[in-house]
């Protein structure tokens, strides 16, 4: 808990000396946010490795449905990648380009949960006979 507030206190640091830069030079200030931004990424990402240990304990319940675990972290890690890279789009003023980025990563997500859907179409298909 104690890390999660220390992360949190250097994202508000950085932001009031990226405002600081915007008066004078506002390509510093985005540039400090980027910084701050990728180390707090870099921070979950390191979190989330952590939790993948734990994911090896699912793995032996799921047992043939091991497919599915994986496809629901492949959806996580896009969830977040697009969701970062569309914040420092938003940040930096192309609200356009987040907006597609945001749009990419929804489709991916769609895309790569239809093997779960099918894979549920057919069991209700199966309780259905």
């Amino acid at each position: 808990m104690s890390e999660l507030i220390k992360i949190c206190i250097l994202g508000i640091l950085g932001i009031m000396v990226a405002l600081q830069f915007k008066a004078t030079r506002p390509e510093y200030g985005i540039y400090m946010g980027l910084v701050i931004s990728i180390l707090i990424f870099a921070y979950a990402v390191r979190q989330f490795s952590a939790v993948l240990g734990q994911f090896a304990l699912i793995r032996q319940f799921l047992g043939s449905s091991q497919s599915y675990l994986s496809i629901l972290l492949k959806i996580t890690g896009v969830t977040y990648i697009c969701e970062f890279s569309a914040g420092i789009c938003k940040d930096a003023g192309y609200g356009a380009v987040a907006e597609q980025i945001e749009i990419l990563g929804k489709l991916t997500v769609m895309f790569a949960g239809l093997p779960i859907l099918l894979a549920v179409m057919e069991q209700i298909q199966t309780f259905m006979r």
